[in-house]
Formats: structure tokens, sequence, C-alpha cells
């Protein structure tokens, strides 16, 4: 069975007296939210490039997927899982996503290249406390729960600079 190394990112900002998560409504998903009667919503991430590590490949995709820059704070979570290819060979794959909890430094979310668009159909801020019911993935659930009890433990991060 094929592998792939994906990582993604949680990327949180404290604004208006609450906590925003960064999230991503991808292009995939205009046959499911017909089938499924919402869009589907999920956290960026991507492939790690080849001499890249996981932390920095999942601060590229979000710079990619949302147009946001985020600072690293801490790894939260593996997500395991097996997929079947629906493109080219229809071959078997087990992935490991790693995702990581970033904090917003700038940006405009949703301010993306024309190219990402082919993946990427909106990118916006969810309210976090909404995001373990919201996301449409259980693991991404599970990253979401994870990075709100982080900041739940960690009220000093609502004064954090750049929010």
């Amino acid at each position: 069975m094929e592998r792939e190394f994906s990582a993604g990112g949680a990327v949180i900002r404290y604004a208006e007296g609450r906590w925003w998560l960064a999230v991503i409504e991808p292009q995939s998903s205009a046959e499911k939210q017909i089938r499924q009667k919402k869009p589907v919503l999920a956290l960026p991430k991507g492939l790690v490039d080849h001499g890249e590590r996981p932390a920095q490949a999942a601060m590229r995709e979000v710079r990619e997927e949302t147009g946001v820059e985020a600072q690293l704070i801490r790894k939260l979570k593996d997500i395991r899982y097996v997929y079947v290819r629906s493109w080219g060979d229809g071959q078997r794959v087990f992935k490991i996503v790693s995702f990581y909890l970033l904090l917003y430094r700038a940006g405009e979310i949703d301010q993306i290249s024309p190219e990402m668009r082919i993946e990427v159909r909106q990118a916006r801020w969810l309210a976090l406390q909404e995001a373990p019911r919201t996301l449409t993935h259980q693991g991404e659930r599970e990253v979401a729960q994870l990075a709100l009890d982080y900041v739940i433990a960690r009220p000093e991060l609502q004064s954090s600079p750049n929010r």
C-alpha cells in the first residue's frame, strides 16, 4: 500500500472577544455539498514536499490555501486513515496528516492566488467554539477541540500581538 504524508494547520485568531479558526471549503466539495445540503468545511492541509519538515509544510499550506501568515505554537495531533484514490490508478493509500496549532500573524483571509482557486472555493474564519461540531471530518473536529482546549487553558494568549 502506498503512503502519503501531509501536514495542516489549525490557525487561531482572537478578535471581537472570541477565538476564530481559519477553515476552507475545498472546490471538490461541490458534489458533496449537493448530497449533504451543506458545504464541506476543512482545515488547510497538503502534501509535505521533499526536504520540507511537516511544520514548514503546514505553514506553507495555510498561507497558500487561506492567505494568512501564522506562527507555530505546537503540534496537535496525527490523523491516520486509508483512502482509495478517486483519480488515476484507484489505489488504496495509507495517509498520515500531522496537524499543528498556529497563531495568526498577518494577511487577509481568502486572499489567495488564482491558481489555488482550483483547490479552494473559499477560506473564512469560523468561531473556534463551533468548529468541533461544524467541521466535516471527524479527525479535524478532534483537532479543533484540541485547539479550543489549548486556548481555554491559556487565557493570556488573548493579549498576543497581531491577533
